[in-house]
């Protein structure tokens, strides 16, 4: 049976992703000899210098995430490819884990970053870690990713709401240019836009934006049904086909049928799959051209 002092523990550790630290432990009147019992008796788990698991060795990744921000001490950070994993940027976390901290003092095990331009705003909570925002995050991975992963990693925190072009854009300005910036500036060209939902649309935008094809927009809705691309002022939906999801029957028909609707309200459907515009894009691009161009107003 736990005494009082194991439910202080507790209580502070279920808050805490069943860890906690040295210092919680002392401010609670452990002595060292009380801590150390503890860890002998299998009641503590020592994860890192200072920091313990409560009961058990943690299984979840965010007791360990957690664990190695709080060894790197106050005011520090989950950061880089640790932080894109908790935003779900990445799937997979990467070893070792990434915090920035105030101190460049280097702990086993952990890979720590120093920064002289993290401010309050950078700086934010998900799942009960302290970690770098989601716009802070991209900067720091710029770097690391290609211009398409670098897309696909803003869209999609984009599309689950924990980032807004004027957190990126507020960001950007508080920092001197780099190449990591100028990089994710890029995001910010086309406002208007929403953000993809596919790599395939994110390979369409740098494509068509490349040749200088008109103004599009993004995953709007045009005659009562969502559309991939449209260029607003020729009245033409660019749709945007792949195997995986346009492959089956059921698919097929619901295709045609709003291309029949779409139709019916003047505006024409061109079709384009990724292997087209990666292996011939220049015969597509030439072939989108002579398609807009004859729909120009007036045309």
């Amino acid at each position: 049976m736990l005494d009082a002092t194991d439910r202080r523990i507790a209580a502070i550790a279920s808050r805490q992703h069943a860890v906690i630290t040295r210092r919680q432990l002392l401010d609670l009147g452990l002595t060292k000899r009380e801590i150390d019992y503890r860890i002998q008796i299998g009641r503590l788990h020592r994860l890192h210098r200072g920091v313990y698991a409560v009961g058990h060795r943690p299984v979840s990744p965010y007791a360990h995430t957690l664990a190695a921000v709080l060894a790197c001490g106050p005011g520090a950070v989950l950061s880089h490819s640790s932080a894109a994993t908790l935003w779900g940027i990445t799937r997979h976390w990467s070893r070792p884990l990434e915090v920035t901290a105030r101190s460049d003092r280097q702990r086993p095990g952990l890979r720590t970053h120093r920064s002289k331009t993290l401010s309050r705003c950078d700086i934010t909570e998900h799942y009960g870690i302290p970690v770098t925002s989601p716009a802070r995050t991209l900067l720091d991975n710029a770097d690391r990713l290609t211009d398409l992963a670098l897309g696909r990693a803003a869209n999609d925190l984009r599309r689950a709401r924990y980032l807004n072009l004027a957190d990126l854009a507020e960001l950007l300005n508080r920092h001197s240019p780099t190449k990591a910036s100028k990089r994710l500036r890029g995001q910010l060209a086309h406002p208007e836009r929403a953000p993809t939902r596919s790599e395939l649309e994110d390979a369409f935008q740098i494509f068509a934006d490349g040749r200088g094809l008109p103004e599009f927009l993004v995953n709007t809705q045009v005659a009562c049904h969502e559309a991939d691309i449209y260029f607003p002022a020729h009245k033409l939906v660019v749709e945007l086909d792949s195997h995986e999801y346009h492959g089956g029957r059921h698919q097929f028909e619901l295709d045609r049928d709003r291309d029949a609707d779409l139709l019916a309200a003047e505006i024409a459907t061109v079709r384009i799959t990724w292997e087209r515009m990666n292996l011939g894009p220049e015969r597509e691009a030439n072939r989108l051209r002579t398609i807009l161009a004859k729909r120009e107003p007036g045309a």
